[in-house]
């Protein structure tokens, strides 16, 4: 079995993949298998498809169950599988992948971040490569997310700032204006192609040019943020993001992380998420700027918790939410410390 494995992840150098597909798996192997299935039809379109399945080391049956999938049904020629020695994260899985490819003699046009739990509707990945084809100062460009109903997800989104956690914080319904310019979730989300600052990773394609000038995706972040900093990078290396509705992807949220689905909101909010805010803030706007939008986050938050508390609203938000954040700001965890 892993030597099966280990000889499917080579590129074929006589014939380079024009779009390279990245799945990270983590102990999701029949959500992997499902959005296999659902690229079937999407490879045979698109003539010179790979996809290649990291697993983060899952620690379960998922190496298995997922090479069984490919060897049963026929899927070799163009789906590889790479077992990870650990679960560094999004980041880090992806990067695996991403890193070889790049730096081969035929190295891919385009390169596609897909999450496992997504499951990519008929003819979903053309509008994305046709778009990138046609606009070559377009370095990323992502999905319109959905439910399976075909609920829109928002999926694009502006980048964080201190206004922008101030508006996080307050949780008011009015100020459209002050939203329109800073909240980073728009008011008024975009049905047709819009340049935005960032885009979700679940579904988001990038041009090849765009890893080589910046750099892979930064591995610090164990999950959360870093779609937005490479979006930032790429953003100050002259690059535009695009959201490119036309291509449409069920996104089954949370079910891959666990965070952002309904049962999440039960639990406390995750470590690794307010280190990697923390980073964020930290590594492209300086440890004083981190500190005001942590100051901007946490003052307006408490206030919005003694508005709910006086109105008798139920918080909808994780339990200790604002302990937890106040103890993994910038001032209680040392700016030191802050970009490990």
């Amino acid at each position: 079995m892993k030597e099966s494995i280990l000889m499917s992840n080579t590129i074929d150098p006589n014939n380079p993949p024009h779009l390279f597909v990245v799945i990270v798996n983590y102990r999701t192997p029949n959500l992997t298998i499902d959005c296999l299935h659902s690229l079937v039809n999407e490879v045979r379109s698109l003539p010179g498809t790979r996809v290649v399945v990291t697993d983060n080391a899952s620690g379960d049956n998922s190496v298995e169950k997922i090479q069984t999938a490919i060897e049963n049904e026929g899927w070799g020629e163009w789906v590889s599988l790479m077992p990870l020695e650990r679960n560094g994260g999004f980041a880090f899985g992806n990067n695996a992948a991403i890193h070889p490819v790049i730096n081969s003699p035929t190295p891919p046009n385009y390169i596609l971040l897909l999450n496992p739990d997504t499951i990519v509707r008929p003819g979903a990945l053309k509008p994305l490569v046709d778009f990138m084809d046609k606009h070559p100062q377009a370095g990323i460009a992502g999905s319109r997310l959905e439910d399976p109903d075909s609920t829109v997800q928002v999926s694009a989104f502006r980048f964080h700032s201190i206004l922008s956690e101030l508006d996080d914080g307050l949780r008011l319904r009015f100020g459209k204006k002050f939203k329109e310019r800073w909240a980073v979730v728009p008011p008024n989300f975009p049905d047709n192609i819009t340049q935005v600052d960032w885009v979700a990773g679940a579904s988001m394609i990038v041009r090849r040019q765009v890893f080589e000038q910046v750099g892979l995706m930064d591995e610090g972040y164990f999950m959360y943020y870093e779609e937005a900093d490479f979006c930032l990078q790429a953003n100050r290396a002259g690059w535009a993001c695009y959201y490119v509705p036309e291509s449409r992807v069920v996104h089954l949220v949370g079910q891959s992380s666990g965070v952002t689905n309904p049962q999440a909101a039960r639990k406390r909010r995750p470590q690794y998420w307010f280190d990697s805010r923390r980073r964020y803030f930290v590594k492209n706007h300086g440890w004083l700027y981190a500190l005001l939008a942590d100051t901007a986050f946490a003052v307006s938050f408490a206030l919005t918790k003694l508005r709910w508390l006086i109105m008798g609203q139920q918080p909808v938000d994780p339990p200790q939410f604002l302990s937890d954040f106040l103890r993994n700001s910038v001032i209680a965890k040392g700016f030191i410390q802050s970009l490990p």
